[in-house]
């Protein structure tokens, strides 16, 4: 259920029966030749609101608007700093707890986010903010893996282009059709967190904007899965962190 639907009435019954809500995260940044804009934004929200179904959650509006300073040479692009992002992202989590909501329940959707969000969460009561990526719980992840292999890479993954696909239906693939330079291990480890260098640069080393993610192997099927096994594991976990925030 989105909050943006509801009346105040509706958030004033639930808020008094006790309930925690779910905060998607993403970005507006590239996301190569095939993938949409809002990319990460659309699978956080998407994933979300799949899990709400399953355990009658309250999911706010998305955060769409987060660092991304590596993609800025790309058209479309839009950054803030993190201590600008850190700033929202705390008064808006603040806000919803003031409202009387249990605990917030991030559904992340993009690396860069993971720094100012961890700080923001060491101000916050452990059992008040609960921080997920996605594509994090097991289940997810190696699913990630037995479709993609390494070529799920670090930037416009084919996981995240399937689940856009299977909810908004396919772009021409361009350059996507061809496999991008595949990323050694210390490359990973030195950049995990999108931990990537000047625009420009950035730009240079990966003109096409993948980032060792093949995209073009991404289908609408594939998307389906993962947004299913997504949904049941952040559910999951959801709940957990509800009873969790309401001392049960």
């Amino acid at each position: 259920m989105k909050l943006a639907q509801m009346t105040w009435y509706d958030v004033d019954g639930r808020i008094a029966e006790g309930a925690a809500i779910m905060l998607p995260v993403g970005s507006t940044e590239q996301h190569g030749p095939m993938g949409r804009i809002g990319t990460d934004t659309i699978c956080a929200e998407a994933v979300a609101l799949a899990a709400a179904e399953i355990c009658d959650a309250i999911v706010a509006p998305p955060l769409a608007y987060t660092p991304a300073p590596f993609n800025t040479a790309f058209p479309g692009t839009v950054s803030v700093s993190a201590d600008a992002f850190r700033t929202l992202a705390e008064e808006v989590i603040t806000a919803l707890v003031a409202q009387g909501f249990s605990g917030v329940f991030v559904v992340n959707g993009h690396g860069a986010n993971l720094e100012p969000l961890n700080l923001v969460a060491g101000a916050v009561a452990p059992e008040k903010l609960r921080i997920r990526s996605w594509w994090e719980p097991a289940p997810v992840n190696e699913l990630r893996k037995d479709l993609y292999g390494d070529w799920e890479g670090m930037h416009a993954t084919p996981s995240e282009i399937a689940i856009t696909q299977c909810l908004l239906g396919t772009l021409p693939a361009n350059q996507a059709t061809e496999p991008p330079e595949r990323l050694s291990a210390a490359y990973l480890r030195a950049h995990k967190g999108d931990r990537h260098g000047p625009p420009a640069e950035h730009r240079a080393a990966f003109p096409d904007g993948r980032v060792g993610s093949h995209s073009g192997l991404a289908t609408p099927e594939d998307g389906q899965r993962l947004l299913d096994a997504a949904a049941r594991a952040i559910a999951q976990d959801f709940a957990a962190f509800e009873a969790l925030s309401l001392g049960r």
